[in-house]
């Protein structure tokens, strides 16, 4: 466990709200909070260095720390059936599909009491299914049918009880048999009167109530039907819980309330029962043919829940103390650091002001989306060197590779290699952090996401542009009335994700005549999903040709949280070039080249742009892979919707040979989307365009383009250019301030 962390309940608040901490500490004892303003979040020495702004008279607190378990591992919890008693003859049936056989014992569904050692529990192993019958004075009894199972196979498996004939029948069938794999098999054995089957515990379904291992299943549940009595001639038939047998007790359907967490119990007795950790619903169940692609056309064909051994939604830690956000204190970003005798750390939060009360003409876009979605993302790239490096710069020593407990990103597999299809912020965010390095960036500083984009935030203040702050998050909720009143809204590095409220608002922004800075590469790219019945969860379905890290199953292309169509925003009809003018064109690795400026950027509607610019190339240097136009670049391409009107200003050239255009521009061996051959995609446009409600977008078209604005004492190309774009587009009318530096 890392030494000293910690989350928030809120990513972000205005003044008079309430943000909880929540903390866990490997040595309990004293902890101090204080609270700070993260100016500069980047720790090479060859920058600006580190800038965080104590602000300890403004709050601070002490607390009694202590340690605060994470309990990874999804499952259903059923509490009311720990009235479902007396228990005499029962038939158990469910359709099991696992995906990781060989990692031990996992339960499929239990009824356990672990102090006692009575109930049962239904177990899947490598060797086949496993039943566990408690009993008293004895040893528990174990029956299992010793056929190996496949990974990845639907079994129909059923358990019988009866006291009557004292006896226990297990038995598994797959649905689909394997030429050359005999998996089907039955098992007996007799019971005595020391049978004790009947715990009266709560029903957990892909996890055993037992600690401190709960045998978390990794696979597929579904249609578990709970029958009094013994019923042989019902456990090879297809139940459909809305069809119960006689006598059932519970019939759990999850193609029932997909979209949330609650499982309905079909049955007399409405045994509902919960989720925990978030396993993944939405998934295709074992009667999915490809008939329907849309859960909600045929809910019965995704009548399955994946569960997962390491599924995390939230550490449910509870509070060790609250901030009230002051009236005094001006939007930004903030963060609370802890320290005890021996650790430290810093939670990132941000302030926001009050709706219709902006204190700024220019608001930046905070992409909260995008940094939770990558959240302890674990890259496989941690060796010594990095460490040296961390610890020579100080930089945030917690590196997911090392801290998997925390949770899994949604760039990363499961255990079973199933992809991660949600993230939440409830949880340390070790990759959100002040100083957290993401490469061992040999000509830079190897940033992203949160750190990466106080570049801008400390050009700002700097620059002495007065600016407000608001989150991905906060304009979901609020939608455009929140951003309306600013003359200019700003993008960091890297707005990849968003939801449809969010690019609904940033369009109408623009199309009401607000001016859009979009500062980053591979923007508005892949489509997310909310509910507000799971505050702080996104979902992620990566659907269709793209640069991904994992690809969705077929027939789960659509969201469980809102039933809508899942991957790019292209695919989806509503291509980056549309908003800001580019979009996605070619990635490589954390490398950055430069930009050469154009004719056309001597236009009068633009050369503004570029007053007191004298270069011809932009960029050839910088804290983000060493220049302004490097790892992931956008293009202007009118077939994807950039307006005719608008104009390239500068475009890079002299990529590494490890770049490559995007998958979904690459028709073929020789064909592209727009009929460009393949390298010449490889670039970052710097465009402008103005909008025909008044408004206007400038794009830079690359993820590093803010890692190079504090170059050379903040007066560089770059910064003169982004300068003159916020000066012109907020309505500052501001000097330049650096002339007398230049001089």
């Amino acid at each position: 466990m890392v030494p000293l962390t910690g989350y928030a309940d809120k990513v972000s608040g205005e003044a008079g709200d309430r943000i909880a901490f929540k903390v866990s500490s490997q040595t309990p004892g004293p902890c101090a909070a204080s609270l700070v303003r993260v100016i500069h979040a980047d720790p090479n020495p060859a920058g600006p260095g580190m800038k965080i702004e104590d602000l300890s008279a403004v709050f601070s607190t002490t607390f009694e720390a202590r340690e605060q378990k994470i309990e990874m591992g999804s499952y259903v919890r059923v509490d009311g059936a720990t009235a479902l008693s007396p228990l005499g003859a029962m038939t158990l049936s469910v359709l099991v599909f696992p995906t990781l056989p060989d990692a031990g014992e996992q339960c499929v569904i239990a009824r356990w009491d672990g102090d006692t050692a009575t109930g049962f529990a239904l177990l899947a192993t490598a060797d086949g299914f496993v039943a566990e019958i408690g009993r008293i004075g004895a040893p528990t009894l174990r029956v299992a049918t010793g056929q190996k199972l496949r990974a990845r196979a639907w079994y129909r498996v059923w358990l019988i009880i009866d006291p009557l004939s004292r006896s226990v029948r297990l038995g598994q069938r797959p649905l689909h048999p394997e030429a050359g794999w005999d998996d089907a098999g039955n098992a007996w054995s007799a019971i005595d009167r020391t049978l004790a089957h009947d715990a009266r515990r709560p029903v957990f379904i892909g996890a055993q109530q037992a600690r401190p291992s709960m045998r978390h299943f990794n696979g597929r549940i579904e249609d578990p039907v709970i029958v009094a009595g013994a019923r042989p001639e019902i456990v090879e038939q297809r139940l459909d819980p809305a069809r119960p047998p006689r006598g059932t007790l519970a019939a759990w359907d999850f193609s029932r309330g997909i979209d949330g967490i609650d499982v309905e119990d079909l049955g007399p007795h409405h045994l509902h029962g919960v989720l925990v950790n978030l396993p993944t619903r939405a998934v295709a169940g074992s009667a999915w043919t490809g008939r329907a692609h849309r859960w909600t056309d045929a809910p019965r064909d995704y009548a399955a829940i994946h569960f997962h051994a390491d599924d995390l939604d939230d550490c449910r830690w509870s509070t060790d103390f609250t901030l009230t956000i002051p009236a005094s204190l001006r939007s930004g970003v903030y963060g609370m650091r802890l320290k005890t005798a021996t650790s430290s750390d810093i939670i990132p939060f941000y302030v926001r002001p009050r709706l219709g009360r902006p204190t700024a003409r220019i608001a930046v876009l905070a992409s909260t989306f995008t940094h939770q979605v990558y959240t302890n993302h674990m890259r496989s790239a941690f060796d010594e060197a990095f460490r040296a490096r961390m610890s020579a710069w100080g930089a945030s020593p917690w590196n997911p590779d090392e801290y998997p407990q925390y949770g899994r990103s949604t760039y990363n597999f499961h255990l079973d290699r199933s992809g991660v299809c949600y993230s939440t912020r409830l949880r340390p965010q070790l990759t959100i952090r002040p100083g957290f390095l993401t490469f061992n960036d040999e000509k830079g500083s190897g940033l992203r996401h949160f750190p990466a984009d106080t570049h801008l935030a400390d050009w700002l203040e700097r620059m002495g542009i007065a600016f407000d702050v608001i989150t991905d998050e906060d304009l979901d909720d609020l939608g455009v009335d929140l951003i309306r009143p600013y003359a200019c809204l700003v993008t960091g590095s890297h707005p990849e994700y968003h939801t449809p409220g969010t690019l609904d608002a940033i369009q109408a922004y623009v199309d009401d005549g607000g001016r859009l800075a979009y500062l980053g590469g591979n923007g508005f790219y892949w489509k997310v999903a909310r509910s507000s019945r799971l505050p702080g969860t996104l979902e992620i379905r990566r659907v269709g040709p793209a640069i991904r890290t994992w690809a969705a199953e077929p027939g789960e292309h659509y969201n469980a949280l809102d039933g809508q169509l899942g991957g790019l925003w292209r695919h989806n009809g509503r291509p980056p070039q549309r908003l800001a003018g580019v979009g996605f064109s070619a990635q490589g690795r954390f490398e950055g080249s430069y930009y050469r400026r154009l004719p056309a950027a001597a236009d009068p509607r633009v050369a503004w742009i570029f007053d007191g610019v004298g270069d011809e190339l932009l960029g050839d240097f910088g804290l983000s892979g060493g220049g302004a136009a490097g790892f992931e670049l956008d293009r202007a391409d009118v077939l994807l919707g950039t307006p005719r009107n608008a104009i390239v200003l500068a475009t890079s050239e002299k990529h590494q040979s490890h770049f490559v255009a995007v998958p979904e521009d690459v028709l073929g061996i020789y064909n592209t989307t727009n009929g460009e051959p393949a390298a010449q995609l490889i670039r970052a446009d710097m465009t402008y365009m103005d909008v025909a409600g008044g408004g206007a977008v400038f794009s830079t078209g690359s993820i590093t383009f803010c890692g190079s604005l504090s170059h050379a004492g903040y007066d560089n190309n770059v910064s003169r250019i982004l300068f003159n774009v916020l000066n012109r587009f907020g309505g500052l009318g501001l000097d330049w301030p650096l002339e007398s530096i230049r001089k």
